[in-house]
């Protein structure tokens, strides 16, 4: 079948939370721009994943003008709880213009889609055997298979990889390229879907091993439980998943129907730089936090305005400054968040399971967790950082 060519400003490869931000900012803006999403609509819509919208998220989008698309199923931020040894601790952290919420990534994303769709986007799914072409000589191109089978080749200025850490976009990049930073937490996180109210709702430090129980939506909630590196979901029958939550929080739980669980080791990774040629890569293409801090969005939608006004001004300007410097742009806020990302994981972690990594580590950890509670200094800076505002 012969090649379908088209052109464009943007190939923005993914249509996750990055992808579609970046193409709505960029379309707002009279920048052209096609998106590819190898997965059907209705795949990428269902597929539930963090969804936190921190402060410097909110903010984001309002100053774009898209404070639309986080309406439709949110949840106050305010509404979790936190508890060691079973009991409710009393949480009294700086909320002077915190402005965090809990918006499902799946209703974020199909807020995304509904906007750039209406306002004539060029969204692609079921876009499949993608490659990379030209990224470092002349004008690149991505070359996809359509869902009709056909060859299409767009030709570009640029190409935004906003596929996730095991897509195709920094896979394009010689290894010779890349410095991989990564860093392997030794815990594991026993992640599970639930049909269920989100009751109770917050994080829990036990003897046990930590607990988390988080709203993903209307009769959905996420939980997490602390396991052994080397469990498997076959260990962790239904019985099993609501007793050791019930235990670790305390209290009774909301139960629903089991719909999903998996085993995550939790692991920190940065690449560097964070572009090659004509290719930039955001968000988890580039870098993963452990689900603890709940920066994954925070850091792909930072990417994504950086990588935006780089593009803007190149258009408006004819000035590549930005874009030369994305990476070193990007980079330090992604330390800052790496930092807070390891110290509040192994803190909430330390804290509870005896014998981790000895009683004094775990002494050590409740007095850290003691000090955001009754320092105005650690208070603050914890805050900051909590709503992405640092």
């Amino acid at each position: 079948m012969t090649d379908t060519h088209d052109d464009t400003s943007v190939v923005i490869i993914g249509a996750g939370v990055a992808g579609l931000t970046l193409a709505n900012f960029l379309l707002r803006n009279g920048i052209d721009c096609v998106v590819l999403e190898k997965h059907a609509r209705s795949y990428v819509e269902k597929r539930q994943r963090a969804g936190t919208i921190d402060t410097f998220g909110v903010r984001l989008f309002r100053e774009w003008g898209l404070e639309e698309v986080l309406e439709g199923d949110p949840i106050p931020h305010s509404e979790g709880g936190f508890y060691i040894d079973g009991r409710a601790m009393p949480i009294t952290m700086d909320e002077d213009g915190n402005e965090s919420l809990y918006c499902p990534q799946q209703v974020l994303v199909r807020n995304l889609t509904d906007v750039f769709l209406r306002e004539g986007g060029d969204l692609r799914y079921e876009a499949v055997d993608v490659t990379l072409e030209n990224l470092t000589e002349g004008r690149p191109s991505v070359r996809h298979r359509d869902a009709e089978g056909g060859t299409r080749a767009i030709a570009c200025d640029f190409i935004a990889g906003c596929d996730g850490f095991h897509g195709v976009s920094r896979r394009s990049i010689p290894a010779s390229a890349l410095t991989e930073y990564a860093y392997e937490h030794g815990y594991s996180w026993l992640s599970v879907l639930a049909a269920a109210e989100t009751r109770p709702s917050g994080m829990a430090i036990h003897e046990l091993g930590l607990a988390g129980m988080i709203p993903r939506g209307p009769g959905a909630s996420r939980i997490y439980l602390q396991c052994a590196v080397d469990d498997t979901p076959e260990q962790w029958p239904d019985e099993r998943i609501w007793s050791a939550l019930e235990a670790r929080f305390g209290t009774p739980a909301s139960r629903g129907e089991i719909l999903s669980k998996q085993v995550v080791p939790l692991r920190s990774v940065v690449f560097a730089p964070m572009s090659h040629g004509r290719l930039f890569l955001l968000g988890d293409a580039a870098h993963i936090v452990p689900p603890m801090s709940a920066k994954g969005i925070h850091l792909a939608l930072h990417d994504t305005e950086v990588f935006a006004r780089a593009v803007i001004r190149h258009a408006e300007k004819n000035d590549s400054s930005l874009l030369d410097s994305y990476s070193e742009s990007c980079l330090p806020h992604i330390w800052n968040y790496q930092a807070f990302a390891t110290w509040i994981t192994d803190i909430m972690h330390n804290a509870g399971l005896d014998g981790y990594e000895g009683a004094f580590k775990k002494q050590i950890a409740r007095a850290e967790l003691q000090r955001q509670f009754t320092s105005e200094a650690a208070n603050k800076l914890f805050s900051e950082l909590a709503a992405g505002t640092n």
